[in-house]
């Protein structure tokens, strides 16, 4: 668990960011042999406003926040936006979806170079995912707070509803033979980036319109997550830029 996450341990603190800011809510641990009844109204607020809960011995929140009170939530660092707050009419859309990107150091280089090439949104799953923490705007240098930002249940529902918005959606993998910049990145578009050790999952792999790799000459056989994501966002951009010239 990362050190710089922001961890509420009082009860009714959670239960009010529950009630008043849940998009804010990360996930939260509850302990096994707790049995208070305010726990339950944080379970089912967590599960209404679908927060993941871990239920974890007594020993692991101690360790996590020393005077916690049977349960500890961790806060993100700004309110998630629902899904359609990413697509905005009259823009083409360029968001960027994580799947089970989980270290916040790759997560905030990501979010830096989305800010910076212009990306309209950021995707992230509710699970396999560090959220966005302390540790995640820290790297990403303040460029979190200029992001939009949504949280999904399902990623594979998502892209359905993406596509049904008319934007197509393209994913980094190695073993692809088409090229990063052998696609038209000027449509509006999701690019989808894999988890560090296995990449996109392979139901995610197969909702994608296009997959596309970045050919590897030396020795090593695969790029940082957040190294790769800037090549392929900085392809949209200069795509776009020559597009925009020559109108």
């Amino acid at each position: 668990m990362n050190q710089q996450e922001n961890r509420l341990g009082r009860i009714n603190t959670i239960i009010e960011f529950l009630q008043t800011s849940p998009n804010r809510v990360n996930k939260i641990f509850i302990q096994k042999e707790k049995g208070h009844y305010q726990l339950a109204h944080i379970i089912r607020l967590a599960r209404q406003n679908h927060i993941p809960l871990v239920f974890v011995p007594k020993e692991r929140l101690d360790n996590l926040s020393p005077h916690h009170q049977g349960t500890v939530a961790f806060i993100a660092e700004k309110e998630y936006l629902r899904l359609e707050d990413l697509l905005v009419e009259g823009q083409s859309a360029f968001l960027v979806i994580l799947d089970g990107v989980e270290d916040p150091q790759n997560i905030g280089a990501i979010i830096r170079s989305a800010e910076g090439a212009g990306a309209t949104g950021l995707i992230l799953q509710e699970r396999h995912s560090a959220g966005l923490t302390s540790a995640v705007a820290s790297v990403s240098a303040g460029a979190l707070y200029h992001l939009k930002v949504a949280r999904v249940t399902n990623l594979s529902r998502t892209i359905d509803w993406l596509k049904e918005q008319g934007v197509w959606v393209a994913g980094a993998a190695g073993e692809s033979q088409t090229r990063w910049f052998e696609f038209d990145w000027t449509l509006p578009v999701a690019i989808v980036l894999g988890s560090e050790g296995s990449g996109l999952r392979p139901n995610i792999r197969k909702k994608c319109d296009v997959l596309l790799s970045l050919p590897m000459s030396g020795r090593v056989k695969s790029l940082n997550v957040g190294a790769a994501a800037a090549v392929f966002f900085y392809e949209v951009v200069r795509q776009r830029l020559i597009k925009n010239r020559s109108k």
